[in-house]
This record gives C-alpha cells, structure tokens and sequence, in this order.
C-alpha cells in the first residue's frame, strides 16, 4: 500500500466523518442459548441530562472519486458465497459511502446472528440521544455521619491519579477528604448507590459466561470491573467502593462498620464528583476494544434518556426506537443483549451498514467509524487484513463459536469509500478462523478493487 494511499485513507476518515475484547481479539467465544426467565418489572429510575446540541457541519468528500461497477462487485460477493469455508447462512450489504447508494444486496435484509458488531448499534444510539461531549458523572454525597458513592455510569474509573481522559477514584477520594477535613470530619460511614440502573445485572442466556466476558452491568466499576488475573468482579460496584474507602483510611478519615448498599437520601448534599471522559470516547474504546461492559452501558444510557427502563429489556426497547427514530431500518432486530455474546441477537446487514453509512456521513457520529479498529494496525484487527486491506479497512469484527462479522468501511483503490456488512451465522464448529479468513479475502478484493 502506497504512502499516498494511506494518507488518502487518513483524509476520506477526516472529511467524512470530521475480555470481549479479548474475546474478539482472540476469536474465541461460546454460543449461547436463552433458557432463563423472563426479566422482572423495572424500579423507578433518575433523570438524565439533555443531549448536546449537534457539533457544526464538515465538509463532504470528493464525489468525484469513481464508483465501483455494482456488477463487478455482486460478483465478489457471489464469490464469497460460494466459499465453502463461510456456510450456508450469510447476509452482505455494500453501500456507496458517498451517495448511500446500495451496490451489493445479498440477503441484506434477512437478520442473521451479528456477534460483536452489533456494538454498533448502541454506540450510534447513545450518541444521538446525548452527544458525544456528554459526560457521566461519579458523585459522593454526604448524609448524617455517613457518605454515599453514587455511580452514574461511569464503569471506566481508573484506580490511579493522574488517568489522561479518565475520572478517578483516587482523585474523587482526594476531593472527598478535602471536603470532609473542611467539615472538621475525621471519621465516616460509608455506602454505595448503584441503583441507577434496574433489573437483573447479568442476561438472561449468558448461563454461567459472563465472569469470563462480561461484568455484571451496573452503573459503578474501575476498568469496566476487570480483575487484574483476568475475568470480571462479581461485584464491581462493592469493588470500587471498597477502594474509594481505602484511600480515605490512608489520608486519615476512618471509615467504620461494614460498606452498605444504600439510596443517597434526597437531603443529601454533593461534597466531590468526577467526571468521565466524553461519551465519544468511551463509544471509541467500546468500538476498538469491543468492550462487551461498556456497550451494555451505552444502551443503558438511551434507556434513561428515552423514559425506558434501564434493564436489558428496557435497553433493547430504547435501542431499537432510536434506531427507527433515526430513520434506520429495524425491521427483524432482536437485542436480548445490546454487546452481541447471545446467538439470539439479530440484526441485519442493511442495519448494520446504514448505521455505518450515517456515522460516515453525519459529524454527531464521528466516533463510530472514527473508533472502529484499522485493518492490521489496531484493536481486534491488530493481526486481521494485513494485504490490500491494511490501513485503507476499519471495521467491527464479531466472533462466535459458529457466527462471524464484520462490518465497516473500506476505501478503494480508486479512492471511492464504501460501507459493508457481512454477517455468517452458520459457520461449522471449529471453523471459525476459516470463515474469517473467507471474509477477509474478500475484504482485501474491495480494497484493490477499481472495478469501473
């Protein structure tokens, strides 16, 4: 790949748009089955924050830049369809990236199992419900003898001082005990609210997997509730708590009795808070890192702001109506999570690379193509596409034990972006790797193609 078509690449990315993630990044994940009951009735539930008002218009790209023959490219995707290392259930859609155009429409409206590329979804959704400069905020409210750590969703905390673009624990704890030496206080309670978000905390289907993929979605965690050996926290809420309480008893304030689950009582008064980096980048890191957590998080989030329960039900019922709302079509979505580890997720191609084409097109959704991962360079594309495709492909990758995605966007050879989404979903057990390698073929196809 030539240097002038990387930098092509970098300006097209620029103009236009202005764990599981170890899962992903290692292609590893069992299928599986929705077995459990039904999700019980939802609690009340605070009020968000509105959403920013849309950032200024960016220059379009050169429409001049050729369109690819959509004869030419049909016959690529007939190719890959009739890869036998693919199977037999496969959906693919190709849009122009310039006019939206549809060039290839293969089963594209069919709903197939998307895995992890259906982080696509609430990351938009969130985006247009709040803006990408939102934050979310971590407070500490004081009551009584007693101090109450309330999450606000923020589960990317850092432990540490000094986190470039991250609220921290430890500097929440430093503006608590300046607030509390202020009141003469030496000595606390203390408690945590993480009633923000209702509901069970894991899916009803993860049966028993999410300790290794996922944490349980509450809206408090440091490092989206990672434990240091791997796997998640049980409790990732009591976990940052517990380190909040610690680094009180450093600097003096002795914390007693035992750490509680508690409201913040509506006469309590705000004594330190932190704020997240903006929701743009926290939908980066869900896009690179394909954080299984964090996009739980974010669907979460459109619930609030939608007057849906913030549950996972909720979540799919707010995810889905904004999706529509945004004009994108929906039909045969099923979302019983919002991060792709169930089988029994659905969505479309068409969806899929409509939500793609708007980040493309549209400056409020910079972040989801601009946190998508690039072909051999970065995220859970770091050793994927690494011939015609590498720096000239970004994309979310989805991995099952026998589905496999991915969805993105791809400048030609003739510098024409194009959006696609491939989804597979009845690839054979153990063919995994195989399947991937199909699709990445064909990938590197688009990215030499010049096909006028």
């Amino acid at each position: 790949m030539s240097k002038g078509r990387f930098a092509l690449w970098s300006a097209v990315a620029v103009v236009v748009v202005g764990g599981y993630a170890a899962l992903d990044a290692a292609d590893v994940v069992p299928g599986v089955l929705t077995t459990q009951p039904a999700i019980p009735a939802p609690a009340a539930f605070p009020e968000i924050d509105p959403p920013d008002p849309a950032p200024p218009a960016i220059p379009a790209p050169d429409p001049n830049s050729p369109q690819p023959d959509p004869q030419h490219l049909s016959a690529l995707a007939h190719q890959l369809l009739s890869d036998e290392r693919i199977g037999a259930s496969v959906g693919i859609s190709v849009i122009d990236g310039i006019t939206g155009d549809p060039l290839v429409d293969v089963n594209a409206d069919q709903p197939h199992t998307p895995a992890s590329s259906v982080k696509l979804l609430p990351a938009i959704g969130t985006l247009d419900a709040l803006g990408g400069g939102h934050v979310l905020t971590t407070r500490v409210m004081a009551h009584d003898d007693e101090v109450v750590l309330v999450g606000g969703g923020d589960i990317r905390l850092t432990e540490a001082r000094d986190e470039e673009d991250h609220a921290s624990i430890a500097e929440l704890a430093d503006a608590t005990v300046e607030a509390l030496r202020g009141q003469g206080r030496t000595e606390v309670r203390l408690a945590v609210d993480d009633s923000l978000f209702t509901g069970p905390q894991h899916a009803p289907g993860w049966g028993g997997i999410e300790f290794d993929y996922v944490m349980p979605i509450q809206p408090l965690a440091l490092d989206s509730g990672r434990l240091p050996e791997g796997g998640y926290h049980p409790d990732p809420a009591m976990a940052a708590t517990e380190v909040f309480g610690h680094y009180l008893q450093a600097a003096g304030i002795a914390v007693t009795g035992d750490i509680r689950r508690a409201t913040a009582p509506a006469e309590a008064v705000e004594i330190a808070a932190v704020s997240s980096a903006p929701l743009a980048e926290l939908v980066r890191h869900t896009l690179l890192t394909s954080d299984n957590s964090t996009a739980e998080v974010l669907a979460r989030l459109v619930a609030l702001v939608d007057g849906e329960e913030p549950s996972f039900a909720g979540a799919a019922r707010a995810v889905q109506a904004r999706l529509a709302g945004m004009g994108l079509d929906v039909a045969g979505l099923e979302l019983p999570d919002n991060n792709g580890l169930l089988v029994e997720v659905q969505a479309t191609p068409r969806l899929l690379a409509q939500v793609l084409h708007r980040g493309l097109r549209d400056p409020r959704y910079f972040a989801v193509i601009d946190g998508l991962p690039i072909a051999a360079l970065s995220g859970t594309l770091q050793h994927r596409l690494d011939g015609e495709a590498a720096g000239v492909v970004r994309a979310k990758t989805g991995t099952l034990t026998t589905a496999t995605s991915l969805s993105g966007v791809v400048l030609t050879a003739e510098g024409r972006p194009l959006v696609f989404a491939v989804l597979a979903d009845e690839v054979a057990f153990g063919g995994g790797a195989a399947a991937r390698a199909a699709i990445d073929d064909w990938v590197g196809e688009l990215a030499a193609c010049g096909c006028r």
